[in-house]
């Protein structure tokens, strides 16, 4: 027999799964907070995942650790686009800004600047 905390830590990492998967930029606030959501009811259940286990509980665990591999890369690379992503935007505001004001940069070091434009 395996412990109902084990088939809903499993049920969760699908779900996890399935959520790291979705790269919409437009849904990406509500991907973030169920992924939240799910790591949070994760965190719950896994005090009533304790030893001793069954043979059963055992073979399920082994299934379930490997998972845990698929789910940490998932979230690795899911935080990763996020960070691009960001970084992509902060270069497009530096691009606009020097657009707007190409002189803001030029180091002024002894080289005539006319304040006038």
């Amino acid at each position: 027999m395996i412990r109902p905390a084990l088939i809903a830590w499993r049920d969760l990492t699908e779900k996890l799964m399935e959520l790291t998967g979705e790269i919409a930029e437009d849904t990406r606030d509500k991907t973030i907070a169920g992924i939240e959501s799910l790591l949070d009811d994760r965190d719950k259940l896994q005090p009533h995942i304790t030893a001793p286990f069954t043979v059963e509980e055992e073979v399920f665990g082994k299934v379930l650790v490997a998972a845990e591999e698929d789910v940490k890369k998932k979230l690795a690379q899911f935080s990763q686009l996020i960070r691009t992503d960001i970084v992509e935007s902060q270069a497009k505001k530096d691009n606009m800004k020097n657009y707007v004001n190409p002189y803001s940069n030029v180091a002024r070091d002894g080289t005539f600047y006319d304040t006038k434009q």
